[in-house]
């Protein structure tokens, strides 16, 4: 599996990115991991409501916040600075829940790694430190080939929107997030996980993962030789 570190880049760009991959993995080309970390965006899921976002367009604006409407599961979700999002484009082999299983089981052993005892829970989904989430999961399907994945909080930043009042993360009013630097009590940087979450997603899926390449996410999308 090929892996993409796309640095911070924007929400949309990386959807239209996935969709091109997706449409390369039907046609035989090779399955990609992308890495990224995404300005600040609310996006809504398909099973969104109304009353998840709590804040007006104007409001998110002066906030900085774009949003954005995502073919993902699940309801409204903050990403943006202190947040690795990853993003498995590929053939579906055990089902919808074991590719969304494997997601959460790699973001603990990702926390595991940095002394944090998380767990994945199906129900709601995601990944918890007690009863604090610390990672999102949702993903699309079309044709058993996947996109959307899997967003891990590193630092307290990754919590501003959900923090302030503007969206209810997930549709859990209730629900407190939480980062991997609250957790372990100490810095962490989002490029210090890039390789152990690779490795884990690739353990956790049953494929071995390449180096990490760098690369813009228009570089990407403007190639016209499929990856194999």
């Amino acid at each position: 599996m090929e892996v993409y570190w796309l640095g911070r880049t924007p929400y949309l760009p990386t959807v239209a990115l996935q969709e091109k991959l997706r449409q390369q993995v039907l046609d035989g080309g090779s399955e990609v991991l992308l890495l990224c970390e995404h300005d600040p965006v609310v996006t809504l899921g398909r099973s969104a409501r109304p009353e998840d976002v709590l804040a007006t367009v104007e409001d998110l604006a002066a906030a900085g916040i774009e949003w954005a409407l995502s073919t993902r599961g699940g309801r409204a979700t903050y990403h943006g600075p202190g947040q690795i999002v990853a993003y498995p484009v590929v053939r579906l082999r055990r089902g919808v829940l074991a590719h969304v299983q494997a997601l959460g089981q790699a973001a603990a052993e990702v926390a595991r790694q940095c002394g944090v005892a998380a767990t994945w829970r199906r129900d709601p989904v995601g990944v918890y430190v007690g009863n604090r989430k610390l990672a999102a999961i949702g993903v699309h399907i079309q044709r058993h080939v996947a996109i959307h994945g899997l967003a891990l909080n590193v630092t307290e930043a990754a919590c501003l929107a959900p923090r302030k009042g503007l969206i209810v993360p997930c549709g859990e009013a209730h629900r407190a997030l939480t980062s991997l630097a609250e957790e372990c009590g100490r810095p962490l940087s989002i490029e210090e996980l890039l390789e152990p979450l690779a490795q884990a997603l690739g353990q956790a899926m049953g494929r071995p993962v390449g180096p990490i390449q760098a690369a813009a996410v228009g570089v990407l999308l403007s190639r016209t030789d499929p990856m194999r």
